[in-house]
């Protein structure tokens, strides 16, 4: 299964939509080019909509963290939602569910902005 991935804009928050696969190759290459293109765009305030991941890798895991990174370094922050049970024990486990700023919906994470 590929990856699907779109952006969105509200509010002047970059919504980041991915479904599918978030592992190593195709997958991890797409997310990383549109979140530099929101960086690029001038977008400092990013949420990873990751509603639809069904499965992600450490590849992918590694992926979310330099996006992360990328976005705190541009002096942004990217948030994460919607994350499905898999994802969200993954997370856990590798206690990086402290790291990221999580929510359950749209709603929330671009609050959470203000």
């Amino acid at each position: 299964m590929t990856i699907q991935a779109s952006t969105r804009a509200v509010n002047g928050v970059a919504i980041v939509d991915i479904s599918g696969q978030l592992r190593l190759g195709e997958a991890t290459g797409k997310l990383r080019s549109l979140v530099q293109q929101l960086i690029n765009d001038g977008y400092r305030k990013i949420v990873i909509n990751l509603n639809g991941v069904v499965h992600i890798d450490s590849s992918g895991i590694g992926e979310l963290m330099s996006n992360y990174t990328s976005v705190r370094n541009q002096g942004g922050e990217l948030k994460l939602m919607n994350l499905q049970k898999n994802v969200r024990n993954l997370l856990q486990i590798t206690r990086l569910f402290t790291v990221f700023d999580v929510h359950e919906n749209e709603d929330s994470a671009i609050r959470a902005f203000r």
